[in-house]
Parts: structure tokens; sequence; C-alpha cells
């Protein structure tokens, strides 16, 4: 993102919302301290993924910055299901362990869902495990996916009110598309949730008050796609060489939006803040602080 365009009214501002939540996680951790707790988080990444090796070097940066201990245990691609679930039973039992981690996508032999309904709920920071799933499914949110999350804390940065507002979900991955689609429900927002079977996206996609659109296909939505005064959450990203990008056609939809989130800079720095915070909340949940 160029200087230009950061001061554009019309770009969300994922960054100084994300350092606005990590100030405050910053001096939650100093009480924290002084209570004699260290706030840690214990990540695991399997194989050599770019983006995910990427992402969680994002994460130790933050932690780092927020006073979080962090340790990061990586496996190879061909690691044992057993030996995953291993470690998090180890890590479900350490008691200076607060929060815990895996990083998606895990390769093709290991299952998922097995692997995400091993981590304690307490310790669940990413909000994926099946019981923090349907607790916010029947609106009561606790731990819930950080990027869902993010959005709703931008939304609320922002003074977008959502009740009743036509909200078009593009993607209904169980990391973003579906939890954000119950989010905003949650809120009652009248909520359409597309996918790669809908027919005729555009048809959709016209109507929205607010898009967000998560499916990792570069330059998805165009300008034709969408009304004029819209809000949009572009959660894709797709890298080309060293250069990352977005679902949405970022230059012909600007002149379109009312708010628009941009990659980088946009979802990806507020769902990393959100983390340290679940973090914060899991070792005040752990220790009756709450």
């Amino acid at each position: 993102m160029q200087n230009d365009e950061i001061m554009d009214p019309r770009i969300i501002d994922g960054r100084g919302i994300a350092d606005k939540i990590e100030d405050q996680v910053k001096r939650e951790v100093e009480k924290l301290k002084e209570k004699g707790i260290q706030p840690t988080i214990a990540t695991l990444l399997v194989g050599e993924h770019p983006p995910s090796k990427l992402y969680v070097k994002l994460k130790e940066w933050a932690c780092k910055r927020a006073g979080i201990r962090s340790e990061v245990h990586k496996y190879s691609e061909d690691v044992a299901l057993e030996e995953i679930i291993n470690l998090i039973d180890e890590l479900n039992n350490r008691v200076e362990i607060n929060g815990i981690l895996v990083e998606l996508p895990l390769p093709e032999h290991i299952d998922e869902h097995e692997v995400m309904s091993a981590i304690k709920p307490s310790k669940d920071v990413d909000g994926f495990h099946p019981l923090n799933m349907g607790s916010m499914l029947i609106g009561k949110e606790r731990f819930v996916p950080c990027t869902s999350e993010g959005i709703i804390r931008a939304l609320e940065e922002y003074h977008i009110e959502v009740l009743g507002k036509n909200v078009v979900v593009v993607g209904h991955s169980n990391v973003v598309g579906k939890p954000t689609s119950i989010m905003l429900l949650n809120r009652n927002a009248t909520v359409e949730t597309c996918h790669v079977y809908t027919q005729n996206l555009k048809e959709h996609t016209l109507r929205a008050d607010i898009l967000i659109v998560a499916t990792g296909v570069k330059g998805l939505i165009t300008k034709d796609m969408v009304k004029k005064g819209v809000i949009i959450f572009d959660v894709g990203v797709t890298w080309v060489g060293e250069k990352v990008y977005g679902d949405v056609d970022f230059d012909s939809v600007i002149e379109k939006v009312k708010l628009i989130s941009p990659v980088p800079g946009g979802v990806g720095p507020m769902t990393i803040a959100i983390l340290m915070e679940h973090t914060i909340e899991a070792a005040k949940l752990q220790h009756n602080l709450r």
C-alpha cells in the first residue's frame, strides 16, 4: 500500500486497529505478570508451506511486541497424526501454556477435525474447537475464529451498523466464511453465503451492502460485481512470486466503495492482534481471573 492510499478515507486501516488492540494487550500482559503469570502461546507448524511459515513468524513478532511468550513446534510434512495429538495432549496438560494454535492448512493425511478437537476448549485461542464453534452458533461467543472477529471489530471501529444490512459472504470455509456468516447473523444482519457452487455470483454480490470475500482466487471480484457505496472486506491471499494479492480487483473497485480492506495491511494484522487478545483472555480464564 502506498502512502497516499494510507491517507485515503476509504481504506480500512487494519494495522491501525491492530495497534490499538496490541496496546491494550500489552497493558493486560503487565497486569498478569504482576500476578506472576507469563501469558504463553504454543504453535504447531507442519511442513514447509511458505505462507504458513510467514504467518507463524508474524505471530512470533506480535507476541514479542506484546510481551507474550511464544514457542513453536515444527514437524515435517510426513508427520503422523498420532504424534501431533500426543503433543497437543502434552500442551493441554502444561499449566504454563495458555493458548494452542495449529497453523493451517495441514497435510491431506492429517485429519484437521481430529486435531482441532484435541485442543482443550479453554486453550483454543484460534476458535476452531467444535465446542467453541457450537457456542458461537447459538450466540454465546467466547473464542471465535480470529479473522471473523477482526472483521466485526473493524465494523465497530468504523461505526458501521450491520443490523438489517444485506451482507454477502463469498467462501464457506470453517476458518472464515462460515464463522463470519454466523457472527453477522448473531448481530441481525441479513446474510447470504456464496461458494464455488453458487450460480451467478454477480447477482448476489450486487445486492451486498457489506461484501466479505475469502476464496483465495486472485481478482475474483471486479468493479461490475459491486454496487456503489459497498463496504468490502478482502480476506483472500494469493502469492505471485514475492507479491500478495487479494480476491478483489482493488484498483477497479476502489472508486465504488465506501470502505475497503486492502491486501496486505487489512484483515491480516487484525487477525494476529485478536489472537494475542484471545491468549490474554485464555490466561485469565485458566487462572480464574474473570
